[in-house]
């Protein structure tokens, strides 16, 4: 996506006419595999929103959408294509279990440990591949996506070994302290104060890329970075500042899945939240309001889903399906930005050209 058209066109419009293209394709195969897709669409959404405990469950799911959705959208703003917010979640969920369960404290210093130590975890992991582009001018894209696998794989080793619970078959640590669960917001359910302090986070990002001089500046590094060193800025610093922020917001995701839900570390603790978050994070434009709907969107097709599959014969996957269809239509799209930006440039460089011909002509 280069250029002021390309930014122009990827806007919510487009990302809710991905959306609605890509529910047809999914009726498509509703329909292909004979079933009903009202049918199976009505399923999905009562499963979502038709009473509290539904909607319970899918702002319980939504939350470290938000949280990834939140961090990839920064670090892109500030001019880093972060890949590896899977990788600073994995990192933030191992930092907040092990303060969640060796550090003695009561809730209200061991919670905001937890979540910070798994901020600073996200943070320090997403400043890596952000060092190397400044230093060593490596491509961010390959190393954020290596650095998920490496996440991936040092945190597996350290439940099936050094911090393994004694006695279980799978690997996983021990519970966390009861003081170190976040409190629930609905009884009966996972909803918990980590989506409250989700929403707080996309709220303080708005304000940090409108009202700050700080955000100006990441924000123009990311736009602009050429100009933006041209009139001083010190775009190397901003944009690792953006990632050690996007990281620490994907790490705080991992935190909420620790806290809030499974209660202990879990090996692949994540279903792909940190690959969602990237795909949220497209649909809302990097736009951290339009991350918060866009990722309960999303909860929703996870939580209906297997409402879904129980009511009818559609599986459960088909919303993998739709959110992968999803992210189909927004590479056209960015696509078919970036070359119509192109062509354009090419016809008025084109009709300059003419002009310039014609006046010498006339002039001679």
């Amino acid at each position: 996506m280069n250029g002021r058209i390309g930014k122009r066109l990827l806007t919510p419009l487009t990302s809710v006419l991905a959306l609605v293209a890509a529910l047809c394709v999914g009726a498509v195969v509703i329909a292909i595999n004979g079933d009903s897709p009202i049918q199976a669409y009505s399923s999905l959404l009562a499963g979502s929103f038709s009473n509290m405990h539904y909607l319970a469950s899918t702002l319980s799911s939504a939350t470290p959408l938000i949280f990834t959705g939140l961090g990839v959208a920064v670090a892109f703003k500030a001019g880093m294509a972060n890949i590896g917010a899977e990788g600073q979640l994995y990192m933030g969920a191992m930092a907040a279990a092990v303060v969640g369960i060796y550090l003695p404290a009561p809730s209200v210093i061991l919670i905001p440990a937890a979540l910070l130590a798994s901020f600073l975890a996200g943070g320090l992991w997403g400043t890596i591949p952000a060092t190397l582009k400044v230093r060593c001018n490596t491509n961010e894209v390959v190393t954020t996506l290596m650095l998920n696998y490496l996440a991936q794989l040092f945190t597996s080793y350290l439940v099936n070994y050094p911090l393994k619970a004694e006695g279980s078959a799978l690997g996983m640590t021990v519970n966390i302290q009861e003081a170190a669960k976040l409190p629930i917001l609905y009884s009966g359910s996972r909803l918990n104060i980590g989506f409250l302090v989700a929403v707080a986070a996309a709220v303080l990002i708005a304000i940090l890329f409108k009202h700050t001089s700080t955000g100006y500046e990441m924000r123009f590094s990311g736009e602009n970075p050429n100009f933006a060193r041209y009139i001083g800025i010190n775009t190397d610093r901003r944009m690792i500042q953006g990632m050690f922020l996007g990281g620490g917001l994907a790490g705080m995701g991992g935190a909420i899945l620790v806290l809030g839900i499974q209660y202990k570390f879990v090996q692949d603790i994540s279903p792909g939240y940190g690959f969602d978050g990237l795909t949220i994070a497209l649909m809302a434009a990097f736009n951290s309001y339009a991350v918060l709907p866009i990722s309960i969107l999303f909860g929703a097709l996870r939580a209906g889903g297997v409402t879904m599959e129980l009511n009818t014969n559609v599986p459960s996957e088909l919303s993998q399906v739709i959110q992968a269809t999803i992210i189909l239509f927004i590479a056209a799209q960015v696509s078919f930005s970036g070359y119509l930006n192109d062509l354009i440039i090419k016809v008025r460089h084109g009709f300059g050209r003419k002009q310039k011909g014609g006046g010498e002509l006339g002039d001679s």
